[in-house]
């Protein structure tokens, strides 16, 4: 019942671009400016965190959500990434009804969105890694009723201060906010 929309009835997320369709310097990680996006959800299914991480930096956003609902979902990554607008060019998402506003986000961030294939989670294998490193700070089974902003917060700053052998021991941080500064 993964993709379940309640009501027993699979949802179908209208109009999604293929990763097929991506462009080479996207895949190659040629600039900043392409994310991958994910969901982290809590104890019994209950609250969820979204987790946005730009490919070449490692820079990451989270957010603490009520649920997986799309509508919450597509408000949470547009605010919290309309800041940095100018280095947002994609985002590549599982398939998850909760990014069934895909549209929305796109049109609000300028951005393309894309769809890894079903069950296909290399694809995205920088989202999967940070929410491992997320899972450090929040562990599967943690109510997120106990988890509040200041919290994530906490962590977005140690992730995203956290030297990358990848990026030459420079931090994610450093990194992202060059390229941002010189866009």
């Amino acid at each position: 019942k993964r993709y379940g929309a309640g009501n027993g009835k699979r949802c179908i997320i209208k109009d999604k671009v293929s990763i097929d369709q991506r462009p080479e310097c996207i895949n190659n990680k040629q600039r900043v400016g392409d994310w991958e996006i994910d969901t982290i959800v809590g104890k019994d299914n209950k609250g969820a965190i979204v987790t946005i991480a730009e490919r070449t930096t490692a820079f990451v956003l989270i957010a603490k959500l009520n649920g997986k609902n799309a509508q919450e979902l597509a408000e949470a990554v547009v605010k919290l990434m309309i800041p940095f607008k100018e280095l947002v060019f994609s985002i590549t998402a599982d398939n998850g009804t909760e990014f069934a506003m895909h549209k929305y986000i796109s049109k609000k961030l300028g951005a393309l969105f894309y769809f890894a294939h079903p069950y296909s989670s290399w694809e995205r294998g920088l989202n999967e890694y940070t929410n491992r490193l997320i899972r450090q700070y929040i562990p599967k089974k943690t109510d997120f009723k106990d988890i509040n902003h200041l919290y994530i917060r906490e962590i977005v700053m140690k992730l995203n201060r956290r030297p990358r052998k990848n990026l030459n021991y420079n931090t994610p941080g450093k990194v992202f906010l060059n390229n941002f500064e010189n866009n």
